[in-house]
This record gives structure tokens, sequence and C-alpha cells, in this order.
């Protein structure tokens, strides 16, 4: 096994509750709109969220980089430090701003720069990075992770959702 990210809808009711179990201060209003209280969707995109991010981004962290959609669309905008996983979320607030930068990344032309080399010297999970003859599918296994990823987030925007991740 090895450490996966997932992305869940998150109502407001459960993201309250989230918030009020590891003593996070809550902003949303008492008045909890949730239209979609029973929305099932989710995202799994296996071990690739490190990769991704770096492709992204350019950047190696485990924690988002504040204010950048494109990373907080991998790793969540605010981190929870005492739960025993990587877990974050995303507040609805943000979801526009994420579905925008992720409609306007090239993952074409980034994948053209594309070098296991960068991979491995950055150190990415996972150490996959020593076999150029797998390149391609390494290629197609990021663009199918990148597009499933705004698929998601667009339905999370029509579903006026937050999001949970988990990495682990």
């Amino acid at each position: 096994m090895g450490m996966r990210a997932t992305y869940q809808y998150l109502s407001d009711n459960n993201l309250k509750e989230l918030k009020s179990y590891y003593g996070i201060e809550d902003k949303i209003s008492e008045e909890i709109e949730d239209s979609h209280e029973e929305e099932e969707l989710s995202l799994d995109i296996d071990k690739m969220w490190d990769v991704l991010h770096f492709m992204l981004t350019g950047g190696r962290r485990l924690e988002p980089i504040k204010n950048e959609p494109l990373s907080e669309a991998v790793k969540g905008e605010f981190s929870i430090d005492d739960a025993s996983e990587f877990m974050a979320y995303t507040e609805k607030t943000k979801i526009k701003d994420i579905v925008s930068a992720l409609d306007h990344f090239d993952m074409k032309k980034a994948l053209e720069k594309f070098s296991m080399e960068e991979c491995k010297t950055a150190d990415l999970y996972p150490n996959i990075w020593d076999n150029e003859e797998e390149i391609d599918e390494i290629k197609e296994e990021i663009m199918d992770c990148f597009q499933c990823m705004k698929e998601f987030y667009h339905h999370i925007l029509e579903a006026n959702g937050n999001i949970l991740i988990t990495i682990c």
C-alpha cells in the first residue's frame, strides 16, 4: 500500500462538525444551507498527488501553498494539524477560484517539459522515477488524474460544496 489522496464532497453541516471535532474556529454562518446533503462526490487520484502538485505549482511540500488555487486543488486550503494522517479541507468560497485555475492550466504543455529526472531529484512520491521506459504511461496517468480533478471540482462547484482531502 502507499499514500493515496482522496477528495470528498463535504456539506456545510459536515464541515461544521469536522471543525468542531478538531477545535477549529468556525466562521460559517449559523444559517447553513445544504441542498446537496446527500451528495456522494469523491475522487481518488491514488499515488499521483505529489507529482500532480509538482506539475501544477513547481513546488514540493506536504502543506498547501496559501492563496495558490492550484496548490489548494491538490492539498486543500486548510490542513488539520491534530489529525493522525494528512487531512485538509477547502471551503466552498475557494472552489470557483480553483476551478478557474484548473481550467486555465495547460497540462499538455506542462507534460511536454515533464522530466523523470526532475521528479527523482525532487524526491517526489511515489518512487517510480528510475524507469524512463514508463514515461508515456506516467504522463498519461498524470493527465488522467488532472482531468478527473477538473471534473470533480466542477461537480463540487455545481453542488456548492466544500471538500475534505486525505492523504494516507
